[in-house]
């Protein structure tokens, strides 16, 4: 079945990319102001947060992005480099980030890479405690580079970065759905062919997603708690602005909950629906680095390999 009625052109899919890339960023730099805080320690504090404002626990400054965006950054450079998802160059790219010293780094990361250091092998061993949302929310590099290629290929790529990190059938599941969302969104699908082609066979799958008739939540970092908040908010709302705003005050792991729907919503509204007031408060050379890393990631896929 069609995912749209008409064939995008390539610049409409470049554009989306681009706005996907932006809008994990700043999705991520608007939920690190309230990380960890609950929705009523918001609400006191802000009323409603809608500024990008840097501060948090993590003290940012206005604009900056934290693990979300910069592993992404690294996984989408290791891509470029290698022209193609490979694990052993993913493992690598993201033990130089961690020796880098980030401004945060998830438990699971850094349990995954010491392992990677130790062992010299890119992929951990299966683990029901690795469902944290690590893995997911790094993926858009390989949904823009993969698109176009088998479904097939396409998760197994998306599992290939996953496992150097988390090696479980959830976080594999949230990761390869969100990705193939992407995919989707970049060749012009509405949000209900989104939750009916791809959310809704997650959900038969695995019934812990299931986020319709759920108590809104203070979401953790494990990936079946972001998931279901970023459900809620991008199936919920009808545009960019309204969805980021509606998933971070919800507070919790608020960065990431905000960095993947910022990636849905930027693909699905496109670069227009971006707000400037954010545009303008992100740190300049993400910005620069996310679109430019965007539209090169989208030639990996006439490479061959």
């Amino acid at each position: 079945m069609p995912l749209s009625s008409a064939t995008p052109r390539l610049a409409d899919i470049e554009s989306r990319a681009v706005a996907a890339y932006l809008g994990l960023a700043l999705g991520d730099a608007l939920g690190a102001t309230v990380e960890f805080m609950t929705p009523r320690e918001i609400a006191a504090q802000y009323k409603v947060h809608d500024t990008i404002r840097g501060g948090g626990w993590l003290r940012l400054r206005p604009g900056q992005v934290t693990d979300d965006t910069t592993m992404a950054l690294a996984l989408g450079g290791a891509i470029l480099q290698s022209g193609r998802v490979d694990a052993l160059a993913c493992a690598r790219a993201f033990d130089d980030w961690m020796r880098a010293r980030p401004v945060d780094i998830g438990n699971t990361v850094r349990r995954g890479l010491l392992h990677f250091r130790v062992t010299g092998i890119p992929e951990t061993e299966p683990s029901e405690h690795d469902a944290g949302n690590g893995a997911a929310m790094r993926v858009l590099p390989v949904a823009l580079a993969t698109l176009g290629q088998p479904e097939a290929q396409v998760r197994a790529a998306c599992r290939a970065q996953a496992h150097v990190t988390h090696h479980n059938a959830l976080s594999d599941a949230a990761t390869e759905c969100l990705a193939l969302m992407v995919q989707d969104a970049l060749h012009g699908a509405a949000r209900d062919p989104l939750l009916q082609r791809r959310v809704i066979p997650l959900v038969t799958q695995h019934p812990e997603f299931e986020f319709r008739n759920v108590t809104r939540s203070n979401p953790s970092g494990y990936v079946v708690e972001t998931l279901r908040v970023v459900f809620q908010a991008f199936f919920g709302t009808t545009g960019f602005r309204e969805c980021l705003i509606d998933v971070v005050n919800r507070g919790g792991d608020a960065d990431t909950t905000g960095a993947i729907a910022g990636m849905l919503a930027g693909a699905l509204y496109g670069e227009a629906a971006l707000p400037k007031a954010w545009l303008a408060a992100l740190d300049p050379p993400t910005r620069l680095e996310c679109a430019a890393q965007a539209r090169a990631l989208l030639e990996v896929r006439t490479q061959p390999g």
